[in-house]
């Protein structure tokens, strides 16, 4: 694939994204004008660079939809549910279209083609004047049909006749008499300030004036085209009514973002006529205006000649403002392929591996000019690494308005009112990780509003609003980003997920657990308390493999749930996967590395803490792991120890180790699949020294030790038990 159709492809699938957006606000805002125009702009655009790398499928079929959104544009046709759903089917062909073009394929497959034939057939009902599809705005065809309609405002227009009219066999009262054809003529004054003494008065000469009030829906060029016969023989001037003001300045905000001169815009809206703009420019190329006196702007010569509102010229001149600045912004970016940010970062995280050998070379070398050039060289490396993994860094939104077209599609096919609400779109994250959380958001999404909202005659009878609400939300947290899927359904049924267990063997029926313990039962394998499997869900199949995906991330999922309340599935996931600041320590002979982003403090641990794994915090109760005894690491444990404080998700821990190392920049290297089965260990890292360190789990070793911190007083309440029933 050339590089021209890779871009197009890649530019191609931003605005695809644009319509499909744009439809789903369109569809709950029908008098979005703005929406439209968007919505065409993005399908005209396509249309255009399809046709510049020569794709004629794809142009030919952009062709037809830009024709339905053109009639849409113009008021043609009106907004509908049906056409908006066929427009967003129409989004869906022009996916698998790109696909098409994508796999290098000259023509589109069969299916594919089918599916397009039956949309263009659909299309047609909307582009070939059927009753139904032109239904447009009632209220405008009458308005347009009727141009002598009821209006509080009337066009002001004042003329003044030249003296030659009557000469050219003209009569000035036949204007008048068409004029009142465009409408009424509510007040007409005759203006004889052009008449001169009896003396000089030549009886061939018109020094005729009329100041007329008109009321009319036709546009100004239409009034001025009244008076084209002898428009090179008086002084027109026509002022629009009130009203028209804010309908011009509407028209001006919706005006496609092209280099427009202001004129143009002037005239695109219908505010000025092109006659009223040559006559302005003219004005504006006089004599008296150049070289030694600086030359007026045009909008300020068409306000004095009264041809058009000050408001007007303002709103067009902002309309330019604004264009110029984003034309700004869009010059300042630029497009990089992915594969050479990832170059980028791999070169970055051996420069940070080779910066540490140095440094600590220069240590050891004992030379202070040495540490001290190496350690400024640090310093450089480590805003480096900041800048490079900043390019990486997107925003989430982009992943979370996929979702408004499936609550629009999956809602309409459940028979479900469903209301999406996002919030923290804009917080950022590593692109790969972006790409990768796309399928597990998806089913849980759809899990959300299968199983968890209601319909909405069961919400009413439960006191609910009919339309329930999914949320979305993200945000960062103690160097990790958390995404929230909240639903205010039926919420997580205990019971039937206990029962549901103990059919499947699961738990036994005599075993005691927690609500919560039950509730995180969903994640097994297999498990599902669906009644029946509908093609979203039931098979138990998804929820599984939400959490095996989110792990390989380095994440976590966890479920809360309040019955007849909804539930809040959170996911927690790492900011990126190449480089993290860590905290290296070291237990024996072996070195561990802590996300940096997880250490709270360090201290000293005492020794009346031999026999058991908890210490007072300063009141805290705080638990903590031996990882000499985790990884039953030989050797005696040092006179003094430490403890470093972690936390995860509002969890606090302690990992108790020989010695603190210090701050160290860490590239993590993914550990083999021969390791996949640990726990606890989450990477490992190069040391300058060339030896390997394993980068600590932290969400994993406080989920080890609070599982076996259960399991001892399981088994101690058991002895209890099994005690107290002897006697």
């Amino acid at each position: 694939m050339d590089e021209l159709t890779s871009v197009f492809i890649q530019e191609g699938r931003e605005q695809l994204q644009a319509m499909e957006s744009g439809l789903l606000e369109l569809e709950q805002n029908p008098d979005n004008h703005d929406g439209i125009n968007g919505i065409f702009r993005a399908a005209h655009t396509v249309k255009g660079a399809s046709g510049v790398i020569e794709c004629h499928f794809i142009e030919s079929f952009m062709h037809k939809v830009e024709n339905v959104l053109d009639r849409l544009r113009n008021g043609e046709i009106a907004v509908s549910s049906d056409l908006t759903g066929l427009l967003l089917r129409c989004c869906d062909q022009l996916g698998a279209l790109m696909d098409v073009l994508e796999a290098g394929q000259p023509d589109a497959p069969a299916p594919v083609q089918a599916t397009g034939d039956g949309l263009l057939l659909e299309l047609a009902v909307y582009t070939g004047g059927a009753p139904a599809a032109i239904a447009g705005s009632g209220e405008h065809c009458e308005e347009d049909s009727n141009p002598a309609a009821v209006n509080t405002d009337s066009w002001h227009i004042s003329v003044r006749f030249g003296p030659h009219v009557l000469r050219g066999g003209m009569d000035p009262l036949s204007f008048i008499r068409y004029l009142a054809s465009l409408g009424e003529i509510q007040a007409l004054e005759t203006v004889p300030d052009a008449m001169p003494a009896v003396a000089e008065m030549d009886p061939e000469s018109c020094y005729l004036g009329f100041e007329i009030r008109l009321q009319t829906r036709a546009s100004k060029a239409d009034i001025e085209r009244v008076f084209d016969f002898c428009r090179d023989d008086c002084d027109l001037r026509i002022l629009p009514p009130n009203s028209k003001l804010a309908e011009y300045v509407k028209l001006i905000r919706e005006l496609p973002e092209d280099d427009m001169r202001l004129g143009e815009m002037l005239v695109r809206c219908g505010a000025l006529t092109q006659s009223e703009l040559d006559d302005g420019l003219l004005s504006q190329q006089q004599p008296e205006h150049s070289e030694d006196s600086e030359q007026p702007h045009i909008g300020e010569i068409l306000v004095d000649q009264k041809v058009v509102h000050k408001e007007v010229v303002e709103a067009a001149i902002s309309k330019q403002h604004q264009v110029s600045e984003k034309k700004a912004v869009e010059a300042r970016l630029i497009r990089v392929q992915a594969d050479k940010l990832d170059q980028l970062i791999d070169l970055v995280g051996e420069l940070v591996i080779a910066g540490a050998s140095a440094n600590l070379l220069a240590q050891r070398s004992g030379q202070s000019d040495l540490v001290e050039s190496t350690s400024v060289l640090s310093r450089l490396v480590e805003n480096i690494r900041d800048s490079a993994l900043q390019l990486r860094m997107v925003q989430i939104g982009e992943t979370f308005n996929r979702f408004n077209r499936v609550v629009r599609d999956v809602s309409k096919e459940l028979g479900k009112e469903i209301n999406l609400v996002i919030s923290g779109a804009e917080t950022e994250l590593d692109k790969s990780v972006v790409e990768k959380i796309g399928d597990p958001l998806m089913h849980l999404v759809r899990n959300s509003m299968d199983h968890g909202i209601e319909a909405p005659d069961t919400r009413e009878a439960k006191g609910k609003p009919r339309s329930g609400t999914l949320e979305l939300n993200a945000y960062h947290d103690s160097g990790s980003i958390v995404i929230e899927v909240i639903d205010d359904g039926a919420g997580l049924p205990r019971d039937k997920i206990l029962n549901k267990a103990i059919e499947k063997g699961l738990v036994q029926p005599t075993q005691t657990l927690t609500d919560q313990e039950i509730i995180n039962l969903i994640w097994e394998p297999g498990f599902s308390t669906a009644d029946k499997v509908t093609n979203l869900s039931g098979r138990g199949v998804g929820m599984d493999v939400v959490r095996r995906n989110i792990q390989s991330l380095r994440g976590s999922c966890e479920v809360s749930s309040t019955e007849g309340n909804g539930a809040t599935f959170t996911i927690r996931l790492p900011l990126t996967l190449a480089i993290i600041d860590g905290f290296l320590v070291g237990v024996g002979r072996a070195a561990y590395v802590i996300p940096l982003d997880m250490v709270i403090e360090c201290i000293e641990l005492k020794t009346n803490t031999a026999d058991r794994d908890f210490l007072n915090l300063r009141g805290e109760v705080l638990p903590f792991v031996r990882l000499r005894e985790m990884f039953d690491i030989p050797g005696e444990r040092p006179a003094r120890e430490n403890i470093v404080v972690v936390q995860y998700a509002g969890q606090k821990a302690g990992i108790v180790v020989d010695q603190l190392m210090g701050e160290f920049q860490t590239v993590i290297k993914p550990l083999s699949s021969i390791f996949r089965h640990l726990r606890g260990i989450g990477g490992s890292t190069i040391l300058g020294s060339g030896e390997v360190a394993l980068i600590l789990d932290v969400q994993a070793l406080i989920q080890r030790n609070a599982r076996a911190e259960e399991r001892e007083m399981n088994t101690a309440s058991s002895l209890l038990r099994s005690t107290v029933t002897n006697q």
